[in-house]
């Protein structure tokens, strides 16, 4: 479902534009919709005839995603299997500090050769409502005052989608615009209409080399944009938003974990108007990848930032509960052996877990 799809049912039972902003609002918050204000209750304030069509426009929209499993991790993130109306499943994560991570499709086309969500291809795109419904169900479990767009998908791959509900979250969902994170891997057109938003968002773009070579075999099906050709677009949309980038680098052992790698990240982001958050990959079993030590990521970490690049360790949420991007979803649709699953080392160096 899509928000005008939502919209115009309510429309079709004689919802004003005034009754309808007041029932987005209200399931936006996870509440239910003919909730009424701590001021005026909903039967003095909707017309009889909303009232009595509300019903199966509520089932609708609970039936868009209900939570299947959920899997609560030690650094305070909540992984949730979320299940949509036709079967499919997807993973939204509760950060720590008020956060939350949604996704925009079933799989993904691009391919990244270390991610597990991409393993499975692309199956469908969200709706913009089903996208949106990831917070209407997060927030019935605690408050959510930031959603970062780095959940299963691409969202430059379901530009209109995604750009229906970061308007709708960035408005009736009461989300701060720079609360609002756009992660995408490097398509062009992210740069050409997020500028013309009403909202926009910051943006997060997932680099994870300075060499073009690499990172097309990284990330096989994405555009062939070089690494200091999207580091300029990004900063060129970074100074005229005023919020700073955030440039995704996954750390794979022996891969893109080189002192020469660190030297070229630095000559390629030092006085650049964003921060690296360096990303130790989600090590399973059997992969071709490999998560570097926690003395390793803490020499990268220190090396960067003394040397002018703002950097940031942030784990994959919820990785104790082996719940890793598209973990969850690969278990639960037996993509995966779970007997494979490595689980981290517990002796995590101080100071590196967490993501925002």
């Amino acid at each position: 479902m899509r928000i005008q799809e939502f919209h115009q049912a309510l429309a079709d039972i004689g919802a004003r534009s005034c009754h309808i902003g007041r029932i987005n609002r209200a399931w936006l918050k996870g509440q239910p919709l003919d909730a009424g204000t701590r001021h005026q209750k909903s039967e003095d304030y909707f017309p009889l005839s909303v009232r009595d069509g509300l019903a199966p426009i509520a089932a609708r929209m609970e039936g868009l995603a209900r939570i299947r499993s959920q899997h609560t991790a030690a650094d305070g993130s909540l992984r949730l299997l979320v299940e949509l109306n036709d079967g499919q499943m997807v993973e939204s994560v509760l950060l720590p500090r008020d956060g939350l991570c949604v996704s925009s499709q079933v799989g993904c086309a691009v391919g990244c050769t270390f991610c597990m969500t991409g393993k499975s291809g692309l199956l469908r795109q969200l709706g913009s409502a089903e996208i949106a419904a990831q917070l209407a169900l997060a927030r019935r479990i605690r408050p959510v005052k930031k959603v970062v767009f780095m959940g299963m998908g691409e969202p430059a791959h379901n530009l209109d989608n995604v750009l229906e509900a970061i308007d709708w979250l960035g408005t009736d969902g009461n989300i701060g615009h720079k609360n609002l994170v756009f992660s995408t891997v490097d398509d062009p057109r992210v740069f050409e209409r997020l500028p013309q938003q009403r909202v926009k968002p910051a943006l997060a773009l997932s680099l994870h080399t300075t060499r073009a070579d690499l990172r097309e075999r990284l990330l096989p099906r994405a555009p062939r944009i070089a690494p200091a050709e999207l580091v300029e677009m990004g900063e060129a949309y970074a100074r005229a938003t005023g919020y700073p980038i955030q440039y995704q680098w996954t750390l794979l052992a022996g891969v893109n974990d080189s002192r020469e790698e660190m030297e070229a990240a630095i000559r390629l982001l030092k006085g650049m108007y964003g921060v690296l958050n360096i990303i130790p990959y989600n090590s399973v079993d059997g992969d071709a990848f490999q998560r570097p030590d926690a003395g390793r990521v803490a020499e990268i970490r220190r090396y960067l930032h003394d040397n002018g690049v703002l950097t940031k360790v942030r784990d994959s949420a919820g990785q104790d509960v082996d719940g890793g991007c598209g973990q969850l979803r690969a278990r639960a649709a037996h993509l995966i052996d779970s007997s494979r699953l490595r689980r981290r080392d517990a002796a995590q160096a101080p100071g590196q877990a967490g993501t925002d």
